[in-house]
């Protein structure tokens, strides 16, 4: 069970932190958010989103446990990595429980130009796959190597959020 709790994790903060490095970088996330329909966002040099990418340790942990009952799907079935794909893309993307900017709810009870519900889009699509394939590499050809990668890439995003927290607070300068 730690195992699994600590790939998902793991995984998990590693595909999230690519991701938003993506969106950051090719979406343009620092203008998008402060105008229009995505004003509503932080800013991205805000205490909360510098915290955002060592966050997701403890989110990765939340969703290890609530997946923990599948794991055997993912991990010992055929073509498991993409079970666990359609599982996350599902879970994330349709069956969001509020109308969030990006969902099928969104589009339906939102106000939000349908346009603006799919700029993101890319950034889902990379961090859902992601996530899959690097837990199904990581089960399927397990290595002492993979593990080390593993808590190297995770210390390293918690250390820059930490440090982006620091510098967000003044208390270092960026």
């Amino acid at each position: 069970m730690v195992k699994f709790i600590w790939r998902i994790a793991s995984a998990h903060t590693i595909a999230y932190f690519i991701a938003g490095i993506y969106a950051l970088t090719f979406l343009n996330y620092d203008e998008l958010f402060s105008v229009g329909s995505l004003d509503f966002m932080r800013e991205t040099d805000t205490t909360w989103v510098a915290a955002g990418p060592g966050l997701q340790v403890l989110k990765g942990i939340l969703v290890g446990l609530v997946l923990y009952p599948l794991h055997t799907v993912f991990t010992e079935s055929n073509r498991g990595w993409l079970k666990f794909w359609l599982l996350i893309f599902g879970l994330s993307y349709i069956l969001t429980l509020s109308a969030a900017l990006g969902s099928f709810e969104g589009v339906i009870y939102t106000n939000i130009p349908f346009k603006d519900h799919f700029i993101g889009m890319s950034e889902i699509l990379i961090y859902t796959t992601l996530f899959s394939l690097i837990l199904w590499i990581w089960y399927k050809k397990p290595s002492k190597t993979i593990n080390i990668i593993a808590i190297v890439l995770t210390s390293l995003i918690a250390l820059m959020s930490f440090m982006g927290v620091m510098a967000a607070l003044g208390l270092i300068e960026a």
